[in-house]
């Protein structure tokens, strides 16, 4: 299982390189569609990555609550955790 840092800096790198958002102003408790403005196309983006991280698919019903960089981070370590 990843720690929540591996995975903090891994988001990081992932939406600097996609959505061009500043490392530092990804935080855990930033809200991803307000904080950051992720759109509904840059969470698919981001679901392809975790995906690509994991080896596993994204369950939607796993992703539906996702608000904040904290829950995407849950998300991931449970995925490396099965």
């Amino acid at each position: 299982m990843l720690t929540q840092e591996q995975v903090l800096a891994k988001l990081r790198e992932w939406m600097q390189d996609l959505f061009e958002i500043e490392p530092d102003d990804i935080q855990l408790d930033s809200n991803l569609y307000e904080d950051l403005d992720v759109d509904s196309i840059d969470a698919v983006d981001l679901v392809v990555k975790i995906k690509e991280l994991t080896g596993k698919q994204v369950k939607p019903e796993d992703f539906k609550a996702v608000r904040t960089v904290q829950d995407v981070v849950v998300v991931i370590q449970n995925m490396t955790a099965e």
